[in-house]
């Protein structure tokens, strides 16, 4: 048993002996395409949604008709420096973090979506 293990570790090192050593980059090269692929796939999109968000909370003002994360639908009535007061009923007014408002509504469709019939 001793002798087979030992002859089998020979005949390994007498067969790796005589192969060349791979390149290195040929070994990375699937790693490093996964992580290219990785960056496209994932990174880049979340750092274009921040910035556009970041972006949207940047413009709010007062008199937008906004909807936040969590669904709620209101007008801003008062834009603070981390915050802002949301009216979503007559005499209600809620105050949000400004992180909170998901969207801001065209007030152009609102518009002509809510115009009465003649």
């Amino acid at each position: 048993m001793v002798f087979s293990a030992t002859a089998l570790l020979i005949l390994d090192a007498a067969s790796t002996a005589g192969a060349p050593a791979p390149n290195p980059i040929t070994q990375f090269a699937p790693l490093i395409f996964i992580g290219v692929i990785f960056y496209f796939l994932l990174i880049r999109p979340q750092q274009k949604q921040r910035k556009e968000q970041q972006k949207l909370i940047a413009s709010i003002k007062t008199g937008d008709k906004v909807v936040t994360s969590s669904g709620i639908h209101g007008m801003i009535s008062n834009v603070k420096e981390r915050t802002v007061l949301l009216k979503v009923a007559d005499n209600v007014k809620i105050e949000i973090d400004k992180a909170a408002v998901a969207t801001v509504l065209d007030r152009s469709s609102e518009e002509t979506t809510e115009t009465p019939a003649s």
